[in-house]
């Protein structure tokens, strides 16, 4: 199993600030990306199953949340500001760029692992 990690940091205003943590096959060292949510469509704390669908509304392949209460459709993708959110959870360019590389190393080696994002509360 693949363990991702969210930890919220701060709020001010509409903007959930916090860092998001995961591993990538050829480091040791996790990568450790700045991430931002809305305040006002925040999703519960808790562990969520991650898989990589179609997005219809991006027309691509983005990480989806699984099974998130009361909720569906909610991804990580890029975005800077908290209204480009719904309950999304927003990265940089380089945030979706490691998570990318992650979910494409799963791929390309063949490795039926399951990926789990946490969401606490620092």
């Amino acid at each position: 199993m693949i363990q991702i990690t969210l930890t919220r940091q701060k709020t001010s205003g509409q903007a959930v600030t916090g860092t998001m943590t995961f591993p990538l096959l050829n480091k040791e060292e996790p990568i450790n990306v700045p991430s931002l949510e809305n305040a006002a469509y925040l999703i519960p704390e808790g562990t969520y199953k991650v898989e990589r669908t179609w997005s219809p509304k991006f027309k691509k392949f983005l990480p989806e949340l699984i099974d998130v209460p009361d909720r569906s459709g909610i991804r990580i993708h890029r975005g800077t500001l908290p209204e480009h959110s719904k309950g999304c959870i927003l990265l940089d360019m380089n945030g979706m760029a490691y998570i990318n590389v992650l979910f494409n190393q799963l791929e390309v080696f063949k490795l039926d692992e399951t990926v789990q994002l946490t969401i606490t509360r620092a």
